[in-house]
């Protein structure tokens, strides 16, 4: 999971021009939105988490948050060593497999909420889930790719809230933003795995929206006129072409999911847990603002803010 806000490939002011960071924000709220109610689904006395996941309910929040530690500082470690031997293979399994169970748990919740029961296991799940990743991975489609984002999350999120409790949650965020703030400005470690995985991968973890100025428009148009909408990859080479990518990495959407749903979970408020997203939408949108162009920010120590401002004022409007 990345949880950086990057811009590898160039800017606009303001971050980025109004289309594109409206299409972010709009991402975004639905990502938290629909994590919600995948959450609340599965918090639902009854339900279970489906393929082995709801015994991580019978996990104590503590030994889980120190596991959780751990198990990052391993999984970054693992991440840097395949892209050092340049395991792109390996790289791309370990992904699928990750999408294939996080689309599963919110394809499960969304079929059984529509009635489609097929089975105590809901195989239907896990078939969509490979269907969407084996396009996501290893077809490359803009549209695919952030279509599952939207339902990723909030799988990887509800295997999150139904262990962590509220204590624990806030301090994972504030973990996460100050790794997030080393890994950005210091190491610069976030901006190389996100350059890694969408050159040499074509695969990221996050919204991606690709765009690029009049001028390379232009120059795009007259390439498709002359060769028929069917550029040669050399032609596209030689021509110097540079198509902008604003992301937003899954860390940031993920995390303030998981935030909101233990939020939710402690408290059984549905208003006061859509003032913390409020909130937590307000702080992106703030960073977007003040963001300059073509500058890498972490965007998880402007979310945690807007995170705990948000549950502040809650438990003040809401009792």
């Amino acid at each position: 999971m990345d949880a950086g806000l990057l811009e590898p490939a160039g800017g606009c002011s303001m971050k980025h021009n109004l289309k594109i960071t409206i299409m972010l924000l709009v991402m975004f709220i639905l990502t938290q939105l629909i994590g919600l109610c995948v959450v609340n689904f599965y918090l639902n006395p009854g339900q279970t988490i489906p393929y082995g996941f709801d015994q991580s309910k019978n996990i104590e929040p503590v030994s889980f948050f120190i596991q959780l530690i751990f198990s990052f500082v391993i999984a970054i470690i693992l991440v840097l060593l395949l892209m050092k031997i340049k395991s792109n293979i390996l790289i791309k399994i370990w992904f699928f497999i990750v999408v294939v169970f996080a689309l599963a748990i919110t394809f499960n919740a969304i079929s059984l909420a529509l009635g489609l029961n097929l089975g105590p296991a809901n195989w239907i799940g896990v078939i969509l889930g490979l269907i969407f990743a084996y396009f996501k991975i290893y077809k490359r489609n803009i549209f695919v790719h952030n279509f599952t984002e939207l339902l990723i999350y909030p799988g990887v999120a509800t295997l999150f809230v139904v262990i962590l409790n509220l204590p624990i949650a806030i301090i994972l965020l504030l973990i996460v933003s100050v790794y997030d703030m080393w890994a950005v400005w210091k190491s610069k470690l976030m901006v190389k795995m996100a350059k890694y995985q969408i050159n040499s991968l074509g695969i990221f973890g996050g919204f991606m929206i690709p765009y690029a100025d009049k001028k390379t428009k232009n120059k795009i148009r007259l390439l498709k006129l002359k060769y028929k909408n069917l550029i040669p990859k050399k032609v596209i080479k030689n021509s110097r072409i540079k198509i902008h990518m604003a992301i937003l990495g899954g860390g940031d959407l993920v995390f303030s999911l998981i935030a909101a749903g233990v939020f939710f979970k402690t408290y059984h408020s549905i208003a006061g847990t859509l003032i913390v997203t409020l909130f937590t939408f307000l702080a992106l949108l703030f960073l977007f603002i003040i963001g300059k162009k073509k500058k890498p920010y972490p965007a998880m120590p402007y979310l945690t803010t807007g995170i705990l401002i948000g549950m502040a004022v809650s438990r003040l409007l809401i009792h």
